[in-house]
C-alpha cells in the first residue's frame, strides 16, 4: 500500500510542484489537496492520510491550528510543517501541535520524499538547523521539576540512550557511543517512548531537557 498524502498550501503552483515531486515516487500517493486551513481539517476528516504536508501561512485557519484540530480527530495521521519561515515562534508552535516534522521550503525533492517517507514510519524528522533551535531553546532553560519524575520509568540504559539522543546523535552514533548495534539503540528509544507516552523523538528530546537529563 502507498503511503497516501494531502497537500494543504494556499498557492496552486506550490501544491502542483509537491504533486509532481512526490508522484516520481511509486510508494507515495497524493490524494488530496487542500488551500486553506479549514479545507485541510474537512479533507483529511474524509481521506485520512497518513501523511500531511501542511503550510503555516493559510487563508482563515493558519496550518499549526488546523495541524491541532486533525491530530485531535486522528492521531495517526503524520503532519510535516512545510514553510518557508524558520523562526522559533513557528518551530516551537509546530512541535506542540504534534507536528512529525518541520521542514523549509528549501528542501530537495529526495529530502522531501525522504520525509514522508520518514514520518509515515513512526519518526520524527526536523531539518538540521530547526534541531539545533529545538537543542538551543532548552539548553538555556533551568530544568523544571517534575511532579510526577516522568524519567523514573525509564531504566539505567534507557537514560543513557534518551541522554545521548537529546544530545543530537543520531541511532549510529549512540551504538558506537555505547558498543551496542544501531538496532539495539532503536528499541531502546522505542521503548523509551512508549513509556513515556510521547509521540515521537522530538518529544522524547524535549523530555529530556524539561526533566533535567540534559
Amino acid at each position: 500500500m502507498p503511503i497516501t498524502v494531502l497537500l494543504a498550501d494556499d498557492q496552486q503552483l506550490v501544491r502542483a510542484g509537491f504533486r509532481s515531486l512526490l508522484r516520481r515516487a511509486r510508494d507515495i500517493e497524493v490524494v488530496g489537496e487542500a488551500s486553506t486551513g479549514d479545507e485541510a481539517i474537512r479533507t483529511a476528516r474524509a481521506l485520512r492520510p497518513d501523511v500531511i504536508l501542511m503550510d503555516i501561512r493559510m487563508p482563515g485557519l493558519d496550518g499549526i491550528t488546523a495541524a491541532r484540530r486533525v491530530l485531535e480527530e486522528n492521531p495517526d495521521t503524520r503532519i510535516i510543517i512545510l514553510t518557508t519561515f524558520e523562526t522559533d515562534e513557528y518551530v516551537f508552535a509546530a512541535l506542540a501541535a504534534g507536528a512529525s516534522g518541520f521542514l523549509t521550503k528549501e528542501i530537495d525533492p529526495d529530502g522531501l520524499r525522504t520525509a514522508v517517507r520518514v514520518v509515515a514510519a513512526g519518526d520524527a524528522l526536523l531539518s538540521p538547523s530547526v534541531t539545533r533551535r529545538v537543542v538551543g531553546q532548552f539548553t538555556g532553560r533551568p530544568a523544571r521539576a517534575s511532579r510526577n519524575d516522568r524519567l523514573a520509568v525509564l531504566t539505567e540504559r534507557e537514560r543513557e540512550v534518551v541522554k545521548l539522543v537529546a544530545s543530537g546523535l543520531s541511532n549510529d552514533d549512540i551504538a558506537a557511543a555505547l558498543v551496542i548495534s544501531p538496532l539495539t539503540a532503536k528499541t531502546h528509544i522505542t521503548r523509551a517512548i512508549t513509556k513515556l507516552g510521547v509521540r515521537d523523538r522530538v518529544q522524547l528530546v524535549i523530555v529530556a531537557y524539561q526533566d533535567g537529563l540534559v
